[in-house]
């Protein structure tokens, strides 16, 4: 059974932390790679690919470590709108975590474009199919697009609470000790 607790499990906010450099360098990574046609456009395209099956891996982990560990409850100074808008934000954090990876790699299958993880070949998740990879193309960069959204609203309701109101919401996911 899970007890409240005043902050997250260092384990997940290890994770937290982890994939928050990940995901912010992933969105730079992403940009500049169809922005450019330069010579090392293909590192950056292999960087976004190895990165973001990391990322799959990190959230899976994350989420079944946040499903054993305890919460911290928010004060009561959060109200009910607050609360609910919290849990909808890191329930779509989390989708989003989860299917953006998943999409960019059924891209990657529809393309017919061999996809290697720590030197070990992934299968494909779908058949190889010019249409669908077009379609995947377009729902991973908008995917990516609400990602961003959802980070800047995540980041700035953070930041409200960790130095407008001082609540202990900040330090819940972000202590130094």
């Amino acid at each position: 059974m899970k007890v409240s607790v005043g902050a997250y499990n260092p384990i997940l906010r290890l994770l937290h932390a982890a994939m928050a450099i990940l995901v912010i360098g992933m969105l730079f990574i992403g940009v500049a790679m169809v922005a450019s046609l330069a010579s090392y456009q293909p590192q950056l395209v292999n960087w976004h690919k190895q990165v973001g099956l990391a990322l799959l891996l990190l959230v899976v982990i994350r989420l079944l470590v946040r499903r054993v560990t305890a919460k911290p409850s928010l004060p009561s100074t959060v109200g009910g709108w607050q609360r609910r808008m919290a849990s909808l934000m890191h329930l779509a954090l989390y989708a989003l975590l989860l299917v953006q990876p998943l999409v960019g790699w059924a891209m990657q299958s529809a393309a017919d474009y061999p996809l290697r993880f720590a030197g070990r070949l992934m299968p494909a998740l779908v058949r190889q199919d010019a249409d669908l990879y077009g379609l995947l193309h377009a729902v991973h960069a908008w995917l990516g697009l609400a990602l961003f959204a959802l980070i800047l609203l995540h980041g700035a309701a953070a930041l409200v609470h960790g130095l407008i109101h001082r609540d202990g919401v900040f330090s819940s996911m972000w202590r130094l000790r």
